[in-house]
């Protein structure tokens, strides 16, 4: 979703106190993250070819602007954080985030229809930069950047072996792309909706993908679940597409709270990263816990709250989340925010450790 924040206006608001190594049991399948070795000789010439770009990052010491020797936050505990920015014009407006198992390469959406590929620099355990960063357009059924049917708005993104879907909320369609043919260079298939996921209004349609593995609950089914597609009782619809179960659900609505994106856990935990907006409250932000084995067709789910932000610590317009477990066996939780293309917001990536 697009959010038309004034991050100086609402900063105001807030002042004014007016009120956001592979490891067995990986989160998701890693084939996709993986590049293809490139050919000996670019095609450079051509539209569709991906094209390498330099991303910036400034770190962020600390995630409390009141209190900066915080590092603890509900069940979180702040790990690294960095400010992206890029002269290359299309960087930005990041909406969906999958990593590898050791949280190292990482495949991102725009909600502009584009891919961006690349790895997270580490030392030690905090993030200090991006490298090797390509991008590259999001191609149709007909070998096009989706743009040039006026798809864009790619705001959820889930992983299964070498196949990556994402969803495109503004058209309420969804893609299919086989990473094993070409990698970002692959054509997009349709995938078929539950008829009322084609009726979800607009700019409020799927916004949280994720593919259940084997060894799980709903092992095979793709959860899609929307931005703020209501039922009869004002909770969120979503559905379980595929797998020997499919039907939809729904999510049970407090606070104001929309859906920006989630992420299962091995444990089947299914986390929620939610997002809230109001002139009086400013932005908000929050991870629910979810049991995997409660989402089933005609269910109302429900889960607590683990993690809550606001606008006195670094967050954005937060649209991404993902995890991975390190070598020591830390779950560490990434985060990343859409800026919109606005010179008024940023372009973040957070890293958070989870304490269970």
């Amino acid at each position: 979703m697009r959010t038309p924040i004034s991050r100086r206006r609402l900063l105001k608001y807030a002042a004014a106190g007016l009120s956001v190594t592979a490891m067995p049991g990986a989160a998701l399948a890693q084939t996709a993250v993986q590049r293809p070795p490139k050919p000996a000789v670019p095609d450079e010439f051509s539209v569709t070819a991906p094209v390498s770009i330099e991303v910036n990052a400034r770190p962020l010491p600390s995630f409390d602007t009141r209190d900066r020797s915080r590092l603890r936050f509900g069940e979180l505990e702040y790990r690294s954080g960095l400010i992206l920015t890029s002269r290359f014009r299309g960087f930005g407006g990041l909406s969906g985030l999958r990593l590898d198992a050791r949280g190292e390469r990482f495949i991102a959406i725009s909600d502009k229809g584009g891919w961006f590929t690349g790895r997270i620099v580490y030392k030690g355990r905090e993030m200090t930069g991006l490298d090797d960063v390509e991008a590259s357009p999001m191609l149709g059924p007909d070998g096009k950047p989706i743009t040039s049917r006026g798809w864009f708005d790619t705001e959820a993104l889930a992983l299964d072996g070498s196949l990556v879907y994402v969803g495109l909320e503004r058209v309420n369609q969804m893609l299919r792309f086989d990473f094993a043919k070409g990698f970002t260079r692959a054509h997009g298939e349709l995938v078929p909706l539950p008829p009322a996921a084609r009726k979800l209004p607009n700019n409020r349609g799927i916004e949280a993908l994720v593919m259940v593995p084997k060894g799980l609950p709903l092992a095979g089914t793709l959860i899609a679940i929307s931005e703020r597609g209501l039922d009869a009782q004002g909770n969120i619809i979503g559905f379980l597409i595929g797998g020997k179960s499919p039907g939809q659900f729904a999510v049970r609505r407090a606070d104001n709270f929309d859906i920006s994106d989630a992420v299962l856990l091995p444990s089947g935990t299914l986390l929620l990263l939610e997002r809230k907006f109001s002139w009086l409250g400013g932005v908000g932000i929050r991870i629910r816990r979810i049991a995997l084995a409660s989402i089933a067709s005609g269910a109302v789910i429900d889960g607590p709250s683990i993690f809550e932000a606001d606008l006195g610590h670094e967050i954005d317009n937060m649209e991404g989340i993902d995890a991975h477990v390190t070598p020591e066996g830390d779950t560490v939780l990434t985060l990343v925010s859409d800026d919109n293309f606005s010179l008024i917001q940023r372009n973040l990536l957070l890293q958070f450790t989870l304490v269970e």
